[in-house]
């Protein structure tokens, strides 16, 4: 009998932290559903405090998840707390998660407190916690460079206090697997309660180590792994969920626990986060990558064809490649369309929302023959995209490119509900796109990057362009797709455009 090992995902907390990766509610809804699917154990929906638009979003999870638990971040204050649980009440299954940093220069150089200070306030706070949910879980914040012994009288008070949940973070990403692995050991090993709570490990990507780390942890007693799918967060990211979940589920040779996930759930949450953030997944990343379970080499070629165990340590189908199917044509109908979309996590709360991306389904068949899983995802991304309340809308676009004459290109946008039309020229149908559009908007934006990626195979394949783009030191992600390349990078850029002109959110701590 393996014990378990519990799944706590970040990616709509930690993972939203990355440069420009900020989500609507409407999207964190839809990577809650589909990480719900999976099973994750618990979703760390934000953190209430830091706006109402977080508050909103942590509530509106609350709301819609039953089967997995929902947490909410709160610094070791009251009214994070108190606002952490108001954001919860309508959870079936809730956990206020707290911190407070216990590393000298945190003590010294950012709380200004003394130690016995820190050990009060984090009993406090969860003590505080414990009024609204039993599941409390406490953070020691740069936990890798605090001094040990005062780690384990802190974390002993807490569970004292009644956290359920020691969570170890690695918050700059510091340590390495076999120090890491022998501090997690050594904490249950000398905390006389530490049988009385689950410890748990977050660690960052600075060094490229998150995961290891995370394992490490795991071999030395740790049961709760704290990731993001795609390895999605601050600043080099943190421990990628499918890189942990499928190591330890292929390697049982070595770990004596396992996850409760389905793993076939995996490539369809990676797509929909990468759509969703414009974060695109590099091709040779572990697990969910393009090359990840491609043979290139003629000898792995000829040993997977007479037996694919010789080069493949687990089949595609069990993290969900086999799902890249055709499933939809230009004669599929509207209930086979939304079947289809409900198997992938994706609902539909307004009718005409629905009517929209059917609409738009169709227009995309008539272009492309076949229609593959990850096409729906982009789709549906757009449709929602389009139905908010945005300031630019693009109207038309006529490009002309021509041996021996400059690209040209002809733009109408819709700016407040005014029509604005504006002629460039450029090195490339592309940029005078862009020069078109920025002569009507003037945003004085920087673009930082511009990315195309094929959505799937063939030459009619849809483009997915990303742009980064920075204002005044705040970053922006910009998504667009469609078959020509050119309609897709405008739609990328009006799309990071009104983020832009969007009021910010507030900043999140970092664990």
């Amino acid at each position: 009998m393996q014990d378990k090992l519990i799944i706590f995902d970040t990616t709509l907390r930690d993972g939203e932290q990355s440069p420009g990766a900020s989500m609507t509610k409407d999207e964190k809804l839809r990577i809650a559903k589909a990480l719900e699917k999976m099973r994750v154990d618990i979703i760390e929906a934000g953190f209430p405090i830091a706006s109402e638009g977080d508050f909103d979003s942590v509530k509106a999870v609350a709301e819609l998840i039953t089967d997995s638990t929902v947490c909410g971040l709160a610094r070791a204050l009251d009214k994070d707390i108190d606002r952490a649980a108001e954001a919860l009440k309508p959870a079936n299954s809730s956990r206020i998660h707290t911190f407070l940093a216990t590393s000298p220069i945190h003590m010294k150089e950012k709380l200004r407190m003394e130690p016995d200070q820190v050990v009060e306030q984090a009993v406090h706070a969860v003590k505080r916690a414990r009024n609204y949910t039993d599941n409390v879980e406490f953070s020691p914040e740069d936990a890798g460079r605090s001094e040990f012994d005062f780690l384990c009288r802190v974390i002993e008070q807490v569970i004292d206090a009644g956290a359920t949940t020691i969570n170890i973070p690695d918050t700059v990403g510091y340590n390495l697997p076999l120090y890491f692995g022998e501090l997690i050991g050594n904490l249950i090993k000398n905390i006389p309660n530490s049988d009385k709570a689950i410890f748990s490990v977050h660690c960052h990507n600075d060094l490229g180590l998150a995961v290891g780390n995370s394992l490490s942890a795991v071999m030395n007693g740790a049961r709760q792994v704290e990731c993001t799918i795609n390895g999605l967060g601050e600043r080099a990211g943190n421990a990628a969920l499918e890189e942990v979940v499928m190591t330890v589920r292929t390697r049982r040779d070595v770990f004596t626990c396992d996850t409760q996930l389905d793993t076939t759930q995996i490539m369809n949450c990676s797509r929909l986060v990468s759509s969703i953030t414009g974060f695109p997944v590099q091709p040779n990343k572990a697990i969910v990558g393009a090359n990840a379970f491609a043979h290139e080499s003629g000898i792995h070629q000829d040993g997977v064809l007479k037996s694919r165990e010789t080069y493949e340590i687990m089949r595609a189908q069990d993290v969900g490649w086999h799902a890249n199917k055709m499933v939809l044509g230009k004669h599929s109908g509207r209930n086979a369309f939304r079947t289809r979309l409900e198997e992938l996590g994706v609902t539909f709360e307004k009718e005409e929302d629905l009517n929209e991306a059917f609409s738009r389904f169709k227009d995309l068949a008539d272009k492309k023959h076949e229609i593959f899983d990850d096409d729906l995802q982009v789709l549906v991304s757009d449709t929602i995209q389009d139905s908010m309340d945005e300031k630019i809308k693009l109207i038309s676009l006529k490009a002309s490119v021509e041996t021996g004459e400059t690209p040209k290109a002809e733009v109408t946008l819709s700016i407040d509900g005014k029509e604005q039309h504006a002629n460039a020229e450029g090195g490339g149908p592309v940029d005078a796109t862009y020069k078109a559009i920025e002569s009507m908007v003037n945003s004085g934006c920087n673009l930082q990057l511009y990315s195309v990626n094929n959505i799937t195979d063939g030459t009619d394949s849809q483009g997915e362009v990303t742009v980064r783009m920075d204002k005044d030191g705040r970053i922006v992600n910009g998504l667009g797709s469609d078959t020509d390349i050119v309609m897709a990078s405008a739609k990328a850029y009006i799309h990071a455009l009104n983020k832009v002109l969007a009021p910010a959110e507030r900043a999140h701590p970092q664990l």
